[in-house]
C-alpha cells in the first residue's frame, strides 16, 4: 500500500507543474495580445511540457492502482488533480485565443492595406 504521504508528495508535484503552465499560459495571452506570438507559442509548448510531467507523476499512481495496490486519497492529491485538469483546459482555450489573435492580426494588416 502506497502511503498518505506519497500520495500526497504527487499531488504537491502535480500543483507545481500544473501551477507553473498556468502562469505560462497566462504570459503566453499577454505576449499574443502584444503580437508576440512565436512567443505566446513558445509559452504554450513550455505549458505543455509542465502538463506532460504532471501527468507522468499522476500516471505513476494509476499504474500502481490499476496494479493492485491501494491508494488512500488525500486532500492535496484532489486538489493536484483539479488543478491539472482546470490547466488543461486553459490550455485549450488560450490557444484557440492566441488563433483568434493572429487571425484579427492578420485581418487588421489587410485592412491596413486596402485589402478588403
Amino acid at each position: 500500500m502506497i502511503n498518505k504521504e506519497e500520495i500526497s508528495k504527487v499531488g504537491f508535484a502535480l500543483v507545481a507543474y500544473a501551477g507553473d503552465a498556468k502562469a505560462d499560459l497566462f504570459d503566453a495571452l499577454k505576449q499574443a495580445r502584444q503580437g508576440n506570438f512565436k512567443k505566446a507559442r513558445e509559452l504554450v509548448e513550455d505549458a505543455n511540457e509542465n502538463i506532460n510531467e504532471a501527468h507522468n507523476q499522476q500516471t505513476s499512481l494509476l499504474t500502481q492502482e490499476a496494479g493492485g495496490a491501494e491508494l488512500d486519497v488525500t486532500f492535496i492529491m484532489v486538489h493536484g488533480q483539479d488543478t491539472l485538469m482546470t490547466t488543461m483546459m486553459l490550455k485549450d482555450e488560450i490557444d484557440y485565443i492566441i488563433n483568434q489573435y493572429e487571425r484579427i492580426t492578420a485581418l487588421e494588416k489587410k485592412v491596413e492595406r486596402g485589402g478588403l
